[in-house]
């Protein structure tokens, strides 16, 4: 249960770093400051519950890992079950600490960093972009993951931080970025709308990224671990 409650902790994290940047210190940061939030929070759990569960911190990476044979499907269900509730809790203790903001808060019009797209999101881009985004800069990231991964390396938490920095970099006008299915759900539960409509598409479209991802490594001789 120790890596499972770890990769409940690092999702909380991820949610609660990534997305209360958005939440509280978007205007001030801008867009770079978010991409190093997000990066550098998976940065801190890759170091952190690392050597306990791998700090995965994400279903498209589990997806990716078991694609690629290297955890048992009893593992991977324990890790996406375990990741979307602290993404869950994340989300839920944003919203507390939102609401208790004195000029109040409304969760609906502000939301708790919620992805999406269409004309009232970002730069307005449409589902199709959306859906190439989230597919190539998911499969980008989870790649780098299991190469990066392949042999102990100190470094590697910095790389894959890194690689979610520039990911965010790129595409926060597009979609808010997700390539994390657990990242999307948990604020749009809270948020419902618009935000809970349309986050099918960062549920499905990273996890089938991730696991193409690992598939890859699995059948491509130079990837295989």
């Amino acid at each position: 249960m120790k890596k499972y409650f770890a990769e409940m902790f690092g999702t909380f994290v991820l949610v609660f770093i990534g997305c209360g940047a958005v939440v509280f210190a978007g205007s001030t940061v801008g867009h770079l400051g978010i991409a190093f939030a997000f990066g550098l929070a998976v940065v801190a759990m890759a170091y952190a519950i690392g050597p306990v569960s791998g700090a995965h911190v994400n279903p498209a990476v589990t997806l990716g890992v078991w694609g690629a044979g290297r955890m048992s499907s009893k593992d991977a269900i324990g890790y996406i079950i375990f990741q979307f509730i602290g993404a869950i809790i994340g989300a839920a203790a944003l919203l507390l600490i939102a609401s208790n903001r004195l000029r109040g808060y409304d969760v609906e019009i502000a939301g708790l960093g919620c992805n999406g797209w269409g004309p009232t999101y970002g730069e307005g881009y449409g589902i199709l972009a959306a859906v190439l985004f989230e597919f190539i800069a998911t499969f980008i990231f989870v790649k780098v993951i299991l190469k990066s991964t392949e042999k102990p390396l100190e470094v590697a938490g910095l790389i894959i931080g890194l690689t979610l920095v520039v990911i965010h970099i790129v595409g926060l006008q597009i979609t808010g970025v997700s390539v994390n299915p657990a990242r999307s759900f948990g604020p749009a539960l809270f948020v419902g709308g618009t935000a809970l409509s349309q986050v099918w598409l960062f549920l499905v479209v990273p996890a089938v990224a991730g696991l193409v991802a690992g598939l890859c490594c699995r059948v491509c001789p130079d990837c295989k671990k």
